[in-house]
């Protein structure tokens, strides 16, 4: 198997470069889109003058340095957004790249839950260490070991974000027994029309009318969906480093990730898009 060749080898056991260049694609793509959507549902107007989250950050950073954050906000959105565009089309790769992860760092300095952008900066940086990103939209193959060492962070990274999803799940009760899904599904049944932003999730309507009713029927349905998860996030990496049963994992995980983005659209598009991009990683030639 080409992954522990390359460890075995100190990384310098030959891949195709094209796998992180079709990479460096779809994660400029993937970032473009947020930093697109960002620019909606009041992301614009963000610590603007007397709002809650210039508020905060003063708070925070004292007024100062909030006020600077302030005065810099929505020039880095049009820079960011501008330079992952350029890093998707492959445009000066690299200092694109740099643009786009300083654009990434600068929500931790606001986002109260900044798992997405964490990720983003995890694989952002794996992307970066990689010797050749390409140019324009062509991507080059033949053997070389310029990403190898990239190329394996990225499946060292996606590896530990799946198998410690599924730890976390395994240790939770709640998510084991069904009882979480079926909660949240039956709750976004309940007040989805009260949202103020309903785009925000999608979640189909036969599933709220056929297990969003939090009948015992229901519970045992979520449980065996939640025990589905499991199973998938703890065998997909194995899965899809095996010539023979990559497809099969491709398909299976595309699936996965499109369910968890009918919960929350928006706020998993970087995480599905992202891990979902990795999968080509996976393969060396």
């Amino acid at each position: 198997m080409w992954f522990f060749d390359a460890l075995a080898s100190g990384f310098t056991h030959p891949t195709d470069p094209g796998r992180l260049q079709w990479f460096r694609i779809v994660f400029g793509t993937v970032l473009t889109a947020r930093f697109a959507l960002a620019l909606g549902q009041g992301g614009w107007d963000r610590l603007a003058t007397g709002s809650l989250s210039l508020h905060l950050a003063e708070q925070r950073f004292g007024p100062r340095q909030a006020r600077l954050l302030a005065s810099v906000y929505r020039p880095a959105l049009i820079v960011r957004t501008a330079a992952a565009l350029a890093l998707a089309l492959g445009l000066v790769p690299r200092l694109a790249l740099l643009t786009v992860l300083a654009g990434a760092a600068m929500e931790l300095l606001y986002l109260r839950s900044p798992n997405a952008v964490r990720y983003t900066l995890l694989t952002g940086t794996a992307l970066l260490l990689a010797g050749d990103l390409g140019h324009g939209l062509a991507v080059e193959h033949g053997a070389s070991a310029a990403n190898t060492w990239a190329q394996c962070l990225l499946v060292l990274i996606t590896t530990d974000i799946y198998w410690n999803s599924a730890w976390q799940k395994l240790r939770s009760p709640q998510f084991r027994s069904g009882l979480y899904l079926a909660q949240w599904v039956h709750t976004y049944s309940q007040v989805r029309d009260r949202l103020p932003y309903r785009r925000q999730f999608a979640v189909p309507g036969f599933v709220r009318r056929h297990a969003g009713n939090l009948t015992d029927r229901d519970v045992r349905l979520w449980r065996a969906v939640a025990a589905g998860v499991i199973a998938a996030e703890i065998a997909l990496p194995p899965a899809l480093l095996i010539e023979q049963t990559m497809p099969y994992a491709v398909v299976a995980g595309i699936g996965m990730h499109a369910a968890f983005s009918c919960l929350k659209p928006r706020q998993l598009i970087t995480f599905s898009g992202l891990t979902v991009g990795t999968y080509i990683a996976f393969a060396a030639t």
